[in-house]
């Protein structure tokens, strides 16, 4: 009776129930899948980043002692370069009885994996994935009954379940600062010179070198700029990626986390994501890092603001839970959401930044071709909110993310995409459109100053199409929208718009969305 154990290219920790009482000599294997990579336009940085990471956490399983690890790498040469081929050669190979996984959350790699024709005498073993605060059980148990799925609520049981950011001074728990949520201070434009830190980068070793060239000889179907390549791939690096975040970008974290600008694509955030959903780093040990930076800070004259803090603990401990949690909880029907039946085709410049002129998009789409990272304002606000008034297939701008994105995959872009950002479900998840003009974009960064459109214009022939198309979105989808709560004060003002002013605004945006549509590709088609 043999165990062998499978980890998957997102479960690059030793810390996990797949490696409980287990010995130094069981077979474990790490499968790179070129027709996995071809299943989607990927953006070349993010293949190179998911491949090094395993080839590097192969060798550090090697240097503690496992003497049994089998790593297979994408071969171009071989026509029939899945993961089914050599997973069935190794079972045969180390006489596998029972194959050993941690489940991977992505639905689709899950049905994935059980579509292989194991041998009749090898089981499956799936182990559940502790690689987040909340397991898949705890959380449906949560949401089971609900009359309502808000974040906040979850945010806030989850603080009290964990104890975090909590004092007990009184008695009872209570959240520290008197406040659950610091969010409203968290909103500060980007005004006057803020000069924040350049990110943590790291040169490629000849391992990530070796990937880069192999990511190269793919050719033209994927997505992006390959070099430089600046990510970190191991957990190391994702350790230094935090200290960073704790003593450089922490402080200012907090108020200009929604702030976006020309030539600072990633201002104070703290850029683990990609880590975090490698598995490098566990979401535990970030909310605890921050949280002991916090508490060790009091009463210093370097005290780390509470607003900065709690927002950073709130985007991991509430945020990136819940989103992995609902989509769980919603199941694989989710994935065809499509409340709004839109179905304008993706435009041909979130392919290549260069054929938009509209400067907000050229901008994130420029920065997102360089490295594979936009920030959440930046893919809410601007690309989300894009997608959503002009109507485009929420499939087609979802996979987009997914291929686009260094830290994208199916849990994490599915309720983000289709729940937050284009308002597919209906409003299962968010409880309004997250739906802007040009004022918010303006407001919130410095795109509109080198625009070619005029930013305060709804109607004129230089009209900001977001002007448009944010008016057009709301008077074609009114009946709906007016039965969202929080949608009455700006439905308002739309009725206060003349007839003759909306029927303006109406056919910009059809000649807008047909331009759109008749200059649309499908050569990188998801």
């Amino acid at each position: 009776m043999t165990t062998g154990i499978w980890i998957l290219g997102n479960q690059l920790t030793l810390d996990s129930d797949l490696f409980r009482h287990q010995t130094r000599d069981q077979p474990i294997i790490l499968i790179e899948s070129l027709d996995y990579a071809r299943s989607r336009p990927y953006h070349r940085q993010k293949l190179v980043l998911v491949w090094s990471a395993m080839r590097h956490f192969a060798a550090e399983l090697r240097d503690r002692g496992y003497t049994d690890v089998t790593y297979i790498t994408a071969d171009l040469s071989n026509p029939t370069n899945d993961f089914a081929t050599p997973l069935l050669d190794w079972i045969a190979d180390r006489q596998i009885t029972t194959l050993r996984l941690l489940d991977p959350t992505d639905f689709p790699f899950r049905r994935a994996i059980e579509a292989i024709a194991l041998p009749e005498h090898v089981a499956i073993d799936w182990i559940a994935n502790d690689l987040f605060f909340w397991s898949e059980a705890e959380f449906i148990a949560w949401a089971t009954g609900r009359k309502r799925l808000l974040m906040e609520d979850f945010y806030r049981h989850s603080r009290k379940r964990f104890d975090v950011l909590m004092t007990h001074e009184s008695g009872k728990a209570e959240p520290i600062g008197d406040r659950w949520n610091f969010d409203k201070d968290n909103r500060k434009p980007p005004k006057g010179q803020l000069n924040p830190p350049p990110p943590l980068t790291f040169e490629p070793d000849p391992i990530t070198r070796d990937v880069m060239a192999q990511v190269a000889a793919l050719g033209d179907a994927l997505y992006g700029q390959l070099e430089p390549f600046a990510w970190g791939v191991t957990r190391s690096h994702a350790l230094q990626v935090l200290d960073d975040f704790l003593t450089r970008r922490l402080p200012r974290f907090g108020p200009y986390q929604d702030a976006m600008l020309t030539d600072e694509p990633t201002l104070w955030h703290a850029l683990l994501s990609p880590y975090l959903n490698l598995g490098l780093i566990s979401p535990q040990e970030v909310v605890t890092a921050i949280e002991t930076a916090y508490r060790d800070s009091i009463g210093s004259d370097r005290e780390q603001p509470l607003a900065s803090v709690e927002g950073a603990i709130r985007q991991i401990l509430g945020w990136r839970e819940y989103m992995r949690g609902l989509y769980l909880f919603f199941g694989e029907d989710y994935a065809h959401s499509n409340t709004l039946n839109h179905d304008l085709p993706l435009p041909d410049f979130f392919w290549d930044a260069r054929k938009t002129d509209l400067n907000c998009l050229r901008c994130t789409l420029s920065q997102l071709e360089a490295s594979g990272y936009a920030h959440h304002i930046q893919r809410l606000m601007i690309l989300g909110n894009f997608a959503l008034i002009a109507g485009i297939n929420p499939q087609a701008i979802e996979q987009w993310f997914h291929a686009a994105l260094i830290d994208g995959y199916d849990w994490v872009m599915q309720t983000n995409v289709l729940g937050m950002g284009v308002f597919a479900d209906g409003g299962k998840l968010a409880s309004k459109p997250y739906a802007a003009s040009a004022n918010y974009i303006n407001k919130m960064s410095d795109y509109c100053r080198d625009c070619t459109y005029d930013r305060s214009d709804r109607l004129g022939d230089n009209a900001c199409p977001f002007n448009y198309l944010y008016w057009d979105f709301l008077d074609r989808h009114y009946d709906r929208l007016k039965l969202q709560g929080r949608m009455n004060l700006i439905l308002a003002q739309l009725r206060k718009i003349s007839d003759a002013d909306r029927q303006r605004m109406r056919e910009n945006a059809r000649r807008f969305q047909t331009k759109i549509s008749q200059t649309s590709k499908t050569s990188k088609s998801t």
